[in-house]
């Protein structure tokens, strides 16, 4: 089978693969309809390289059943699925306490298992979701990325009637803004540096938006909120500064929510610290999108709210490209040539 394998930094090559073979009983076999880049594949290219050289990479997809284990029930062959990436261990203290995205070897396809940048993938049964058929493949292989979004807020209690402020317009991002109005925020304000992000996020539901560059970014929010801070803030930039700037948003007693992955040293000014302390603020860590029972409430949520169209995954895929393209693809994310956001590959297409 055709698939993209990740040898080193700036290396991955669209090749001929063995293709995949069920060996246990309570695996499915899944070709592979549409996957997506995620923002973390882009830092590993770019900066970290693969864990295993030559492994078959990503984790974002959708595909059609084509063959199930002796004991699976879940699925049938001909169904449109997706799957949680995520593989937890079952053995460590946080596993025996079902808090799966804790697990002290937590992994995802595509690390030592075998990743969705390909024809097709074997997954375990209890990983596959199934989707409506109402939900198109390419959006279906979005749920991953809004289960991180998802999995952050539960942590959070939103109440409907709260403000939120979300910081950075990414595909994290954005799925942030409307699960904030969907979970009924009556407030969201969404900040970015680029204006195009910030004019899509409007359109996705943002009551305001605020252009950060030069500015600091909890003036404006106090500006334009009424003199006050939000309930909650979201940082989903996943930048040091945005990191460190976040803790400032929160008003008297909020709560702060960090889902982004910052690649360096957060260094946070007294001005930005302060506020935790003085206004006594909450602040919660969000890893992965899994809760207990496994894959969790994340994924039923996520693929209810598609297939009702409450969630709108649409305008966030900028880039449709055969997986052959995926080197070039790769290099364009690491360069930075041109705007980009969820880009979708199509194993099938050639």
């Amino acid at each position: 089978m055709d698939a993209l394998n990740f040898y080193a930094k700036r290396d991955i090559r669209f090749e001929e693969t063995a293709e995949p073979a069920i060996e246990k009983d309570n695996e499915v076999k899944i070709k592979v309809k549409a996957v997506g880049i995620c923002g973390s594949d882009i830092h590993r290219y770019a900066l970290l390289g693969p864990y295993v050289p030559g492994t078959v990479w990503g984790h974002e997809f959708a595909g059609e059943v084509v063959e199930v284990g002796s004991a699976v029930k879940k699925v049938k062959v001909g169904e449109k699925v997706t799957a949680c990436p995520a593989l937890y261990c079952g053995e460590c203290d946080s596993c025996k306490k079902a808090v799966f995205a804790q697990c002290e070897h937590l992994g995802v396809i595509g690390q030592y298992h075998p990743g969705a940048f390909a024809e097709y993938i074997v997954m375990p049964e209890e990983n596959v979701v199934p989707v409506p058929e109402n939900v198109p493949y390419d959006h279906a292989a979005m749920v991953e990325p809004s289960c991180v979004v998802v999995h952050g807020l539960y942590k959070v209690n939103l109440d409907p009637g709260e403000s939120v402020a979300v910081v950075g317009c990414g595909t994290i991002g954005l799925l942030a803004v409307q699960w904030a109005k969907i979970f009924g925020a009556s407030t969201v304000i969404a900040i970015d540096i680029d204006d195009s992000k910030l004019e899509l996020a409007k359109k996705l539901g943002a009551d305001i938006t605020i252009n950060s560059r030069g500015k600091e970014p909890f003036e404006e929010v106090h500006k334009l909120n009424g003199g006050k801070g939000v309930d909650v803030a979201i940082e989903s930039a996943g930048t040091p500064i945005t990191s460190a700037q976040t803790f400032s948003l929160a008003d008297k007693g909020g709560r702060v929510l960090f889902v982004g992955i910052p690649y360096g040293d957060v260094m946070v000014k007294r001005l930005y610290f302060e506020k935790i302390v003085r206004n006594e603020l909450k602040v919660y860590g969000s890893w992965n999108a899994i809760s207990a029972p496994f894959p969790g409430r994340e994924w039923t949520t996520t693929v209810h709210c598609m297939a009702t169209g409450q969630l709108n995954v649409e305008p966030l895929i900028t880039h449709r490209l055969p997986l052959s393209k995926g080197s070039e693809a790769f290099e364009m994310t690491a360069e930075r040539k041109e705007s980009f956001g969820k880009i979708m590959f199509y194993p099938e297409q050639k």
